[in-house]
């Protein structure tokens, strides 16, 4: 039993040491934050690359976040479905916790409701920003910078004082001559090491015009973006004009 608990032993330190080579080896400094007018007007390109315009006009998206999680999204309403396993969560994002959720077909109440709901919305907060980041960059609480790249351009550092369910978390997009995103780095509070990098691409094309990225490599790490559909009426992805009806 000693021996069995020196070789647990042996292995802890060996893991902890593993973490802290990581950490010394691949953290990376968050870059100062420095707002200017110009770090504004690159931030602009890059909505204009994505079409922000377009993606504002877009009334439905539905999506499956790498297999796991799927969402219908009622953006004009603020209505949300989100299911995942057994449950699905009905919020209106403006009153996320008066939502409804069920288990199968039962109604979830007391306790547990707080329970589903709450993971609805961080389930909703995390992987829509994986859909639509490039958007949110003049959100209310946000600051941008210039930060001078490896090539001698600027990359946009976008940081979040409020909004989401981790504020304080941080962006440093890299973008193309076009203004298109091609990845950025992080500083966000879920992990542990700064700026690791994760990838934006196969950008679509949507009815409206937007662009949306469907597909992020982070590491090893694959972060797809699955049956993506927009429009402009439930009907036109699939699904009839009442499916919100029961969260009104």
């Amino acid at each position: 039993m000693k021996k069995l608990g020196k070789i647990i032993g042996i292995l802890i330190l060996i893991i902890g040491v593993l973490v802290l080579v990581g950490y010394l080896t691949f953290n990376e400094k968050r870059p100062p934050v420095s707002a200017s007018p110009e770090a504004d007007s690159l931030a602009v390109k890059m909505l204009n690359a994505v079409n922000k315009r377009a993606w504002d006009s877009t009334h439905i998206v539905t999506w499956n976040f790498k297999g796991g999680h799927t969402y219908v999204w009622d953006k004009k309403s603020n209505f949300v479905s989100i299911t995942w396993e057994d449950y699905e969560a009905l919020l209106n994002l403006q009153t996320w916790k008066k939502g409804r959720a069920l288990k199968g077909k039962q109604e979830i109440k007391g306790a547990e409701l707080d329970v589903i709901r709450g993971k609805a919305w961080k389930y909703f907060c995390n992987d829509s920003f994986w859909l639509i980041a490039p958007f949110k960059v003049f959100d209310e609480g946000t600051s941008r910078s210039l930060v001078k790249n490896a090539v001698g351009t600027n990359d946009l550092l976008v940081s979040y004082s409020s909004g989401g369910v981790t504020p304080g978390d941080a962006y440093l997009w890299k973008i193309d001559k076009n203004g298109l995103p091609q990845s950025y780095k992080m500083w966000v509070s879920i992990i542990p090491i700064g700026g690791v990098e994760a990838t934006w691409e196969n950008w679509i094309k949507q009815p409206s015009g937007a662009l949306i990225a469907t597909n992020h490599q982070l590491g090893p790490l694959n972060i797809p973006i699955l049956s993506l559909k927009t429009g402009e009426t439930l009907e036109e992805i699939g699904l009839s004009k009442d499916f919100f009806d029961k969260i009104r």
